[in-house]
């Protein structure tokens, strides 16, 4: 099920109760700001490979379709830029 008409802090909640399932990320989802850098070591550290099973995610959850490593550095910064760009394709 798609969650395209959710937005606000709905769809921000829901990024990262995601984001907890699917990268198996130790934290609760409320730990996660909605600017909090996404990759780096001063964010939550992720990984490559966390950013594929990422994009995978959002396509499955949100129909959120990134087309290349370009446009997915700009969209996977934090929670609130991934929930930016849900909200301009809903």
């Amino acid at each position: 099920m798609k969650n395209n008409d959710m937005q606000g802090e709905e769809l921000r909640q829901r990024i990262k109760e995601v984001m907890v399932e699917e990268l198996m990320l130790e934290m609760e989802p409320a730990e996660i700001g909605d600017t909090t850098p996404i990759f780096g070591g001063d964010g939550l550290g992720l990984d490559s490979v966390d950013a594929l099973q990422l994009v995978v995610a959002l396509e499955k959850y949100f129909g959120l379709k990134i087309g290349n490593a370009g446009e997915a550095k700009g969209i996977l910064e934090s929670v609130e830029t991934i929930a930016q760009e849900i909200e301009k394709s809903a």
